[in-house]
């Protein structure tokens, strides 16, 4: 992989800019989508976001190439991402999947429980939201006006320190910001048969259906009518069992099932939990359009209504 990560290093730097044509909203619909949207990116939109990489250094000959529209080189840049995907996200996918699923959930308890005033609260400390504005640490200051669109919010595993945007505002307005990394409990290893063969038994089986898209251990003991206690007990089976993953909301715990849970209860292999949707919680349609906002200088902004303010701290 050290071919893929030589090529790519350049073009997406650790910090700092880096061309929004690399994240296509085809992306969303899955990684064959989003590499034929980014192979028929126009050579015009290449040379201008290409250009505005950091020239601390000169552009290897690839780039150079590919920002005049070589279209051998953009299908290059393409081979290498498919090939980091394979070897660098795929063999984990599961794993980051079910953390991706575990805060979508809870985004989505908090936007039914308070609406989209609780849900922008309910972002991680980065982000704070201070009626009618967002404010988000950034590398650099600046406001982002929604003007009356929708605001798409991404939970990303790899995201670090601070939520990125895309660097053009007339671009879908998009607000990847990253996960929240519980520390790991320190616990003794328990060998997968033998914490797997503690899930025989109805009680068990229920408390995993009764999990289903995520729920509180006292929602969870009400669905499956037991003490909550033992629904906590088993709770802790399934988490140790690699079935449930378990993440704090509030003064409460979320449950959700990992992928191999549900493929569990679908008797079937590792699949996507399609009972969260993990392309993204997207602001839209809500009731709030027209709210007006006004930043700490007096700047006015909308997402959908509501406004995102970013600012460097």
């Amino acid at each position: 992989m050290n071919g893929e990560t030589r090529l790519l290093a350049p073009l997406v730097p650790t910090r700092g800019y880096f061309p929004d044509f690399l994240t296509p909203p085809e992306g969303l619909l899955g990684l064959g989508e989003g590499l034929e949207a980014l192979r028929a990116t126009p050579p015009a939109r290449l040379h201008a976001e290409l250009s505005r990489l950091p020239a601390t250094r000169p552009l290897p000959s690839w780039l150079r190439a590919l920002s005049e529209g070589d279209s051998a080189e953009l299908g290059r840049l393409t081979g290498a991402l498919r090939s980091y995907y394979q070897n660098a996200v795929e063999p984990y996918w599961p794993r980051l999947q079910a953390r991706i699923e575990a805060d979508r959930a809870a985004r989505g308890r908090a936007l039914v429980d308070g609406g989209a005033d609780h849900l922008l609260a309910s972002l991680p400390p980065t982000m704070r939201w201070r009626p009618p504005v967002l404010e988000v640490d950034y590398p650099v200051d600046r406001d982002l006006f929604l003007n009356g669109r929708g605001l798409l919010l991404l939970p990303s595993y790899f995201c670090r320190r601070t939520p990125v945007t895309f660097h053009d505002p007339d671009l879908t307005p998009v607000l990847v910001y990253p996960l929240e990394h519980p520390t790991p409990r320190v616990m003794p290893t328990v060998a997968p048969a033998h914490s797997l063969g503690k899930l025989v038994g109805r009680t068990r089986s229920a408390i995993l259906h009764g999990v289903g898209g995520g729920c509180t251990t006292s929602e969870l003991a009400r669905r499956v009518d037991v003490s909550l206690a033992s629904a906590s007990q088993h709770a802790t089976v399934l988490r140790d069992a690699g079935l449930v993953l378990t993440l704090r909301h509030g003064n409460a715990v979320l449950h959700t099932l990992t992928p191999l849970g549900a493929a569990l209860l679908r008797g079937g292999p590792e699949v996507d939990v399609r009972g969260v949707d993990t392309r993204g919680l997207e602001i839209r349609g809500l009731e709030m359009r027209g709210a007006e906002i006004r930043g700490e200088e007096g700047r006015e902004a909308e997402v959908r209504g509501a406004g995102v303010r970013e600012v460097d701290v």
